[in-house]
């Protein structure tokens, strides 16, 4: 038994021998294959794009070039003299210049009146709209050839109802008439008083029954009782819609038409959230249609935000002269707004990559840095900075992108 505890022993220990033995040589080995000439190699790179590291020489997978070793003490050099030059300033001669197109403008604070445009949709002036509905049931005795979209006059005559308590209101109105006339300037004070009471009462019965101001006083001229109680437009305007149609019969509070005068009207601009604040500060604003030019007036409302559009509903007013402009149809808003004194510069100066902005400095003749900036307000082809630029500097305002690449590539070339 003690025998075979102690070969166990001895083939671990002899297992155990040969690792160590074999790790030792591995290492001296990779030590060896890390240093060439007396150089420590730590990897190998694609000379192309210095991107691609390898632990092995070889064969660069895109370019098919050989990798080539980096060696400890470059890197080290390289790692020194990287953040020197880690800014990504670049040099472009003058001839450079003229290739690629660059333009450069120096930085100046101003302050100046923008347009800014937006779309807007008219809608009607939601005080100006006549619901005309029904006072008592009925049954329509006579439509006019009015229908939605027409044009009408004020008084003019919609349709004719016919309801069987009007016969009756007539006659007590024509009675009190005929009473006020027969004792004119013979009756008492208070017997006068009396009977334009009862006047007046048959006058609202009458009107209670949907009788107009004009067709009572003309009851009144000729004292005769009319046949129908006439539907006329309160105003002159545009019919919205029509539920009115001969030999129809109604019910009390029941909508026959709906008149909305268009004299006065509302546009609804869609402004997004980014821009409400220069609508806040616009001091006038006009709407253009077909070459011509309305004012109008901004509404002290709260504007209306919209979720489908994600767009606020700012309510502009404006006279409407010969309907020119009718409900839904689409209009051009001009917002002139009156901006501060700042430096503003052109947008395509700025290099926006979604996390960072930047603009590029010339420095020197010839030299240019790209410098981080933040912007404020956009108006047009014209941007705020409100941070990272001084007056008198001089940035690159076309040929930038061409710019930005250069210097892209001078912060990845290997020092």
């Amino acid at each position: 038994m003690k025998h075979k505890w102690a070969r166990s022993i001895l083939a671990v220990m002899l297992a155990g021998g040969f690792f160590l033995a074999g790790a030792l040589s591995n290492q001296r080995a990779t030590v060896k294959g890390n240093v060439q000439g007396g150089r420590r190699i730590l990897y190998y790179q694609d000379p192309m794009h210095p991107a691609y590291k390898s632990d092995k020489p070889g064969i660069a997978p895109d370019c098919g070039m050989r990798l080539e070793p980096v060696y400890a003490d470059s890197e080290s050099k390289s790692r020194d003299h990287h953040a020197l030059s880690s800014t990504g300033s670049v040099d472009i001669t003058p001839q450079q210049q003229r290739s690629i197109g660059l333009e450069t403008e120096t930085v100046a604070p101003n302050a100046s009146v923008h347009t800014f445009r937006v779309l807007g949709k008219v809608a009607l002036d939601e005080t100006r709209i006549y619901h005309m509905t029904a006072a008592v049931d009925g049954w329509v005795r006579q439509a006019g050839p009015i229908v939605t979209g027409s044009i009408v006059q004020k008084d003019e005559i919609l349709a004719t109802f016919y309801n069987r308590d009007f016969l009756t209101g007539q006659q007590t109105y024509l009675y009190a008439l005929s009473t006020m006339d027969r004792f004119k300037g013979t009756q008492g004070e208070e017997q006068l008083k009396a009977t334009q009471a009862q006047i007046r009462a048959a006058e609202e019965n009458l009107e209670f029954l949907g009788i107009g101001e004009t067709q009572l006083r003309e009851i009144a001229r000729t004292r005769q009782n009319a046949k129908d109680i006439e539907f006329r437009s309160p105003v002159t305007g545009l019919v919205v819609a029509r539920n009115a149609f001969s030999g129809q019969r109604f019910t009390r509070g029941e909508e026959l038409f709906r008149i909305a005068d268009i004299n006065h009207i509302w546009i609804l601009a869609d402004v997004f959230e980014n821009d409400a604040r220069l609508v806040r500060a616009a001091r006038s604003a006009t709407i253009r249609y077909q070459d011509r030019q309305f004012p109008v007036r901004i509404s002290n409302s709260l504007p209306q935000f919209d979720p489908v559009s994600r767009a606020l509903k700012v309510r502009l007013e404006t006279d409407n002269p010969g309907f020119l402009l009718r409900p839904d149809m689409f209009v051009d808003v001009e917002f002139h707004v009156s901006l501060p004194r700042g430096i503003a510069v052109p947008v395509d100066a700025v290099i926006d990559s979604g996390l960072h902005k930047t603009v590029y400095v010339e420095t020197t003749d010839g030299g240019f840095t790209p410098r981080q900036v933040e912007t404020g307000w956009q108006m047009g082809d014209t941007v705020q900075i409100t941070k990272g630029l001084e007056p008198g500097e001089r940035i690159v305002v076309a040929g930038n992108f061409l710019l930005d690449s250069e210097s892209r590539m001078e912060l990845g070339r290997p020092r």
